[in-house]
């Protein structure tokens, strides 16, 4: 891009920041005020194409209403990330312009995901080496949004290195961390956003109790032991949902589906061709689900979707545990390659045919915020003379002992015709699976 045509004087970009255009209307928080500032930004094409990124691609075929968008979810990041920096603990070691820059990354925090939001992921990883942060980043410093922060007297780097969490401010750490921590703002959005609109939701969470609690260890940011029961909460919701919302295995098969679709008609349609922000930008939802439904590659798979012809989970299984079989089943591409051969062998199908899933393969969705091996959250108390004392969470919380250990699950999918021969197959290559995990619908 371009050096801005104009930039405002510093009483005007003052001014688009203090003055309130109006509202959003949320149905979480109630009403989102936004400035006159916040609303330029809104109104630019990449926040408002977030409107075609669903938030949880393929979950609504588990659960029909989660048809919320990215956009919905990142004004509710910014309203939390405004309301943190309220928070009289942070406030008094932040400027006006410092705060304002909060809001503004944590709009755009996920201006960078491809269509169908984290399925995209595989493709950026695969063929592109990049996640989506690599591609927020991009777009804030290169597309339309850089004339549009410069104008309005921010830097457009600066932002996008915050959006990401990677600002690195000296003596400042916790702007980072509002962004991309154990706790931040955009999971305590999500938790509660993504159970509201699936309806599962695992306990109520109450995130404004940890808002208005958080405080700084040195420039770090911590929780007060007063809000142990509302960690305690969030731990519980993240770990649920994962496993019934973010891991699903119907709704994982959506999700496989379209990742597989999107990687067989990328030579073609050349998803990972694009050289500008733009070009990127042009990706969504529905632009995208229309090329492949064009395109011979992929056609047949995205009509399987429109009929509901998913792929079926043959076998499931979770470990509490990490051991060396394990681990290279998880984290070596190879080792699953082979796996998958032996499987396709024993039950008579193409090894094409099955597909093994882990969630730390780089299309599963989440892959990067989902609670699977818990960080410890700095936690505090303070003494009657206001000293603050740090303890470690598990030496406080019983509850987070006892869910800090690994957790991973591991799944082998096929066709419908191939389900009994593929499940009695990977019984006897992993080892027999539980009967809860044989109900797939």
């Amino acid at each position: 891009m371009t050096t801005p045509k104009y930039k405002l004087v510093a009483k005007e970009a003052v001014e688009m920041r203090q003055k309130y255009w109006g509202e959003i209307k949320d149905p979480i928080y109630g009403y989102v005020y936004v400035t006159d500032l916040e609303k330029e930004i809104i109104d630019s094409f990449p926040v408002q194409r977030m409107r075609r990124l669903r938030q949880l691609a393929g979950a609504e075929y588990v659960y029909p209403a989660a048809n919320h968008t990215r956009f919905e979810h990142s004004v509710g990041v910014m309203y939390l990330a405004g309301k943190l920096v309220q928070n009289s603990n942070l406030s008094q070691y932040l400027s006006e312009d410092e705060a304002q820059m909060v809001r503004i990354a944590a709009l755009l925090h996920d201006v960078g995901h491809g269509a169908f939001s984290h399925i995209f992921e595989q493709l950026l990883n695969k063929f592109l080496n990049k996640t989506h942060e690599d591609m927020t980043q991009w777009i804030v410093e290169k597309s339309e949004l850089k004339d549009i922060i410069e104008k309005l007297g921010f830097s457009s780097k600066a932002i996008g290195k915050l959006a990401i969490g990677e600002l690195h401010k000296p003596g400042k750490a916790f702007m980072d961390q509002i962004i991309q921590s154990s706790v931040d703002v955009d999971k305590l959005d999500f938790i509660v956003r993504d159970t509201y609109h699936t309806g599962a939701e695992y306990g109520y969470v109450d995130i404004f109790r940890l808002i208005h609690t958080l405080d700084l260890i040195d420039e770090n940011l911590a929780v007060d032991i007063g809000a142990i029961s509302a960690l305690e909460s969030f731990i519980i919701a993240r770990v649920e949902s994962f496993k019934s919302i973010y891991f699903h295995r119907v709704g994982r098969a959506v999700q496989i589906m379209l990742a597989l679709a999107m990687e067989k008609a990328n030579e073609e349609l050349e998803l990972t061709s694009f050289k500008t922000p733009e070009e990127y930008l042009t990706l969504d939802d529905y632009t995208v689900w229309t090329m492949l439904k064009k395109c011979e590659a992929s056609r047949r798979i995205i009509e399987d979707l429109e009929h509901r012809k998913l792929l079926k989970c043959a076998y499931e299984k979770t470990f509490y545990e990490k051991n060396g079989l394990i681990a290279r089943i998880f984290d070596v591409e190879d080792i699953r390659s082979q796996i998958r051969a032996e499987i396709a062998k024993q039950a008579k199908v193409k090894p094409e045919e099955i597909i093994i899933d882990v969630p730390t393969v780089p299309s599963v969705p989440y892959h990067h915020s989902v609670l699977l091996e818990p960080m410890e959250i700095p936690v505090f108390y303070k003494t009657r003379d206001g000293k603050k004392v740090q303890r470690k969470l598990s030496e406080v919380s019983r509850i987070f002992d006892i869910l800090k250990g690994f957790l991973n699950i591991l799944r082998v999918y096929t066709h419908q015709k191939n389900r009994r021969n593929v499940e009695e197959a990977a019984a006897k290559v992993l080892g027999e699976t539980p009967f809860s995990a044989r109900i797939s619908f």
